[in-house]
């Protein structure tokens, strides 16, 4: 496949489809299998955008460990690269999977499978960001999150887990501020939004009526 940027990698994170431990915050009105179902779904519509666009190449990075059926079906409908991710809390996990990518390609870029809001457009403005020289590109989610990290040098200290309130509203402030007291150019692509809630659902499905 030729790609419009083969010097970057698109890392997307994803937890192996297990009825109950997926979607959880759904479950308040959908049943564990349907709640799996969604986040099958979500996955599936990213990995899809991401092919068709050919904008770089993918590596789904996989929890807990790449040895699921969805998986494998993933890598060889949209030619991607199966990784494993790293033990450990979340700002580990991501450090090492930037820090895998960087070894191989010029920028990484990291994104959650649940942000039905992303359009290639979004992916080619992270990455045209990083080769004009900021150090971190960001996706801000509206829960006070981000839903996408790019880095072209490894960031050990703004992945660091210590003091890091993951799954909070706070996550995009503390990472802007960690950006501030290092001195990191940044730049932000434009505000989306994930499927986490009831609500969000309601909103993702309303979103594909159109």
């Amino acid at each position: 496949m030729i790609f419009q940027y083969p010097d970057s990698v698109m890392q997307v994170f994803c937890k192996a489809p297990i009825a109950g431990q997926v979607k959880t915050r759904l479950m308040k009105t959908l049943t564990a299998e349907d709640a799996m179902q969604v986040h099958i779904e979500l996955t599936e519509r990213l990995l899809k955008l991401l092919h068709e666009a050919a904008i770089c190449p993918i590596q789904l990075w996989c929890s807990p460990t790449t040895d699921f059926a969805f998986f494998h079906k993933q890598a060889e409908k949209y030619s991607l690269t199966l990784r494993q991710q790293h033990a450990g809390q979340l700002g580990a996990r991501m450090f090492h999977a930037l820090n895998a990518g960087l070894e191989d390609f010029q920028q990484a870029i990291l994104v959650g499978c649940d942000c039905p809001s992303f359009t290639a457009e979004d992916f080619v403005a992270a990455i045209t960001a990083l080769k004009e020289g900021v150090d971190v590109v960001l996706a801000p989610t509206e829960d006070g999150g981000y839903s996408l990290i790019g880095v072209k040098q490894p960031q050990a200290r703004l992945l660091s887990d210590v003091d890091m309130p993951w799954g909070t509203a706070q996550v995009l402030s503390k990472t802007r501020e960690r950006i501030y007291q290092q001195r990191l150019k940044s730049h932000e692509i434009k505000l989306q939004w994930d499927v986490d809630t009831p609500e969000d659902l309601a909103r993702y499905q309303a979103m594909c009526l159109k």
